[in-house]
């Protein structure tokens, strides 16, 4: 059985972004941007942050977590203005079966962009090239189909539904899964 190389978040970049680790000074562009927003965590796992130091801290949780070279948390910036826009991360490693399943989130102003798949596709191959994953899935809320067209964006295909297997807001809901694997790139 192989293993996996991990190298912990690298820099990346894409034609319009650059994928990178987060710095304490990304905390007030993620809130502004993204984590204050409920209309983005309305589907998400987490509530939209109530002030910019709740967004701090966790960034301060996420720059600690960068020590250990298996810990991946993109912050996804535009080129043009090196304003954060967004994050991509993989919440679960299984290094048993070399797989992941990865989260993200973008600020609403730049939904319907392209944005997101192109993030997102970078970091795929990334993940299999260097790091040697074989298979990486995600997840939606079945109320998000906009979440699973950036996974279809991406080359992964749908699995199915899992009922009741997304824990959002103190409820249980419905969720897509899809996957891509590493000989699909």
């Amino acid at each position: 059985m192989e293993n996996l190389t991990h190298k912990g978040t690298q820099t990346l970049e894409t034609h319009r972004l650059i994928l990178r680790r987060f710095t304490i000074g990304d905390a007030e562009a993620m809130f502004r941007n993204w984590a204050n927003d409920p209309e983005v965590a309305r589907f998400m796992t987490w509530e939209a942050h109530c002030d910019v130091n709740e967004t701090r801290e966790l960034l301060r949780t996420w720059i600690e977590n960068y020590e250990n070279k298996n810990q991946y948390h993109w912050v996804i910036v535009l080129k043009e203005s090196l304003e954060p826009i967004g994050s991509v991360g993989l919440p679960v490693i299984n290094e048993g079966s070399l797989s992941a399943e990865f989260g993200y989130s973008i600020g609403r102003a730049y939904w319907g962009k392209g944005l997101m798949p192109e993030a997102v596709r970078a970091i795929i191959r990334f993940l299999f090239t260097e790091v040697g994953f074989y298979r990486l899935h995600a997840k939606h809320d079945i109320r998000n189909p906009k979440s699973g067209r950036v996974m279809e964006k991406c080359g992964m295909q749908y699995e199915g539904t899992l009922r009741g297997a997304y824990h959002n807001k103190n409820q249980f809901a419905d969720c897509k899964q899809y996957a891509i694997l590493q000989n699909e790139i």
